[in-house]
């Protein structure tokens, strides 16, 4: 589609100590035949520039009911270290979106020079030029106040005083009580985090990692802590819960951190754990985070002559997809009853 094979041919990436690095492979994928994942995709390594590809995303993503897709957004001219810029992009994403009648939400990744500077002026470009579309999600807080909904991915990078000064009414360069207002979601790994986010100015955080255990955010086991602490403080808290995680094709080293998804078990149980604790929203990590075998997208066995993929039998490719509707329903039934 693009001429080339952007992200499916990801590089192996080396371990930090050069001692462990020597005993792993080095180079990278040759799609299309061997590809940065675990997994193999339904619509093959698809280019998202691939309008066909949108439109079979928002069919998917709307058969799970998904009320809104987050996307991973770099400033004009800027991308991940092994993409070219997607901004052009942006626009067919929310119109497709609109089609389907989903809405999208933007996931700010974090970028060279990234600071509350920075963020401030991306928050401004991003609603003046997406803001009044139709697919653009806002969100309706307790005060009643309808606003733009912001993920800010590895947000510990910058320190709390420096994000206070865009997020709290006080700051130098505030963005409360300005057109530019929003709710703001900033990304809890380790407990610490926490008082972090809340001294920072940030309305609530979410937890991301698909991996039970890798860290204090994304442990199951502490959300129900997380999300006390959230409560008294007036945050909201939004678990990630995850099908699997697997990264070992792109990160070979990183056995350690592979979750099993037995077969829909183990996202069932990161749902369940998610409910319990009687959240506002939960996210879903990942639509299509192929890397890291996250994705709930439809997926398909496949063997090679060097290769046999991951795959979802004895279940259909759509299988996460059909439990992540059947989670949604039951959330919403669950919401109702929490809010009698």
């Amino acid at each position: 589609m693009d001429g080339k094979y952007m992200h499916w041919d990801h590089v192996l990436v080396p371990h930090w100590d050069p001692k462990i690095a020597a005993s792993y492979p080095k180079g990278r994928h040759m799609p299309p035949e061997d590809i940065g994942s675990s997994f193999y995709p339904e619509l093959g390594p698809y280019s998202s520039r691939d309008p066909d590809v949108l439109e079979s995303h928002m069919e998917q993503i709307g058969a799970a009911a998904a009320g809104v897709l987050v996307l991973s957004w770099y400033p004009p001219g800027l991308a991940d270290d092994n993409g070219e810029p997607t901004e052009d992009l942006v626009s067919a994403v929310l119109d497709a979106a609109h089609r389907h009648n989903l809405k999208v939400a933007f996931h700010l990744q974090p970028y060279k020079g990234r600071s509350d500077h920075s963020v401030h002026d991306n928050i401004k470009y991003i609603i003046d030029r997406y803001g009044d579309h139709g697919a653009f999600y806002k969100f309706t807080t307790s005060t009643g106040q309808v606003l733009p909904f912001f993920y800010i991915y590895d947000s510990y990078l910058t320190p709390p005083e420096s994000w206070s000064e865009l997020l709290h009414p006080t700051g130098s360069h505030s963005l409360r009580d300005t057109p530019y207002d929003g709710v703001f979601i900033a990304l809890i790994v380790e407990e610490r985090h926490k008082h972090d986010i809340l001294a920072g100015g940030f309305d609530g955080m979410y937890t991301y990692f698909a991996s039970n255990g890798f860290s204090f955010g994304s442990s199951h086991q502490n959300w129900k802590a997380a999300k006390a602490f959230c409560d008294d403080n007036n945050l909201l808290f939004i678990p990630s819960a995850g099908p699997g995680y697997i990264d070992t094709a792109v990160r070979p080293w990183n056995n350690h951190n592979t979750r099993n998804r037995v077969n829909g078990r183990y996202y069932e149980t990161a749902l369940q754990a998610a409910l319990n604790v009687r959240p506002e929203i939960v996210t879903i990590t990942s639509f299509n985070e192929w890397h890291e075998g996250t994705q709930i997208e439809r997926a398909v066995p496949k063997k090679t002559v060097t290769r046999l993929y991951l795959d979802y039998q004895p279940h259909q490719p759509d299988h996460y997809l059909e439990l992540t509707r059947r989670w949604a329903e039951q959330f919403n039934k669950e919401k109702e009853t929490w809010l009698m």
